[in-house]
């Protein structure tokens, strides 16, 4: 099996001025791209395997972990994002959970952000359902990502790499995540909070 670099799903520009088409040149263009290429490789290497990539993440470990962990990171933060001018909201669903887990919509923006500052290095911040079905805001570095872990849903995500805001902000972590929430598809989330809650009630 062999993986193809998914679609954005909006124009490499669409996301201009909080995130502009260069970024998405060099992010989703040559870094996402990248992954995929290494991910091939390294499943080239180890001999055919008929495993999706979320199987591969829980089963493999090395170049085959790192680069299919990074695809899937990456293909969930593009559809954590829309274009600005599409801005949307949370659900109620979502709302009174964030209201209830972190005090208000903009305490837990605040938190977030202060989570996704202080991620030292390169890495990702998610907010997440995790395996109790609490919601949770959580840090984790280089590729690794909460989906490997059991009974986790993941919810959105901000990938924190230099190569996500150095051509944008150069080094102010601070004003790409200021720019995030201007381009945050709430939409998506809310969906992912939903499809939670679904599985667990069938469960």
């Amino acid at each position: 099996m062999s993986f193809e670099l998914p679609d954005l799903p909006f124009a490499r520009d669409a996301l201009e001025p909080h995130m502009s088409q260069e970024t998405l040149d060099y992010h989703y263009g040559k870094h996402h791209a990248g992954y995929v290429d290494k991910l091939n490789s390294a499943i080239e290497e180890d001999g055919p395997q008929d495993k999706s990539l979320l199987e591969l993440i829980r089963s493999t470990e090395g170049d085959t972990f790192n680069n299919a962990a990074q695809v899937w990171n990456h293909d969930f933060f593009w559809h954590c994002l829309c274009p600005a001018n599409k801005s949307t909201a949370p659900s109620n669903r979502l709302h009174e959970a964030l209201e209830k887990k972190f005090g208000s919509l903009e305490k837990f923006k605040q938190q977030f952000a202060d989570a996704a500052s202080g991620n030292f290095g390169s890495g990702w911040t998610w907010l997440i359902v995790d395996a109790s079905g609490d919601l949770s805001i959580v840090n984790t570095s280089d590729a690794d990502t909460p989906v490997r872990d059991p009974g986790v849903t993941v919810l959105m995500t901000l990938d924190i790499w230099e190569h996500a805001y150095y051509l944008d902000h150069r080094n102010s972590r601070e004003d790409y995540i200021e720019a995030f929430w201007k381009l945050l598809n709430w939409q998506f989330v809310s969906e992912n909070l939903a499809a939670a809650h679904s599985e667990r009630h069938a469960a």
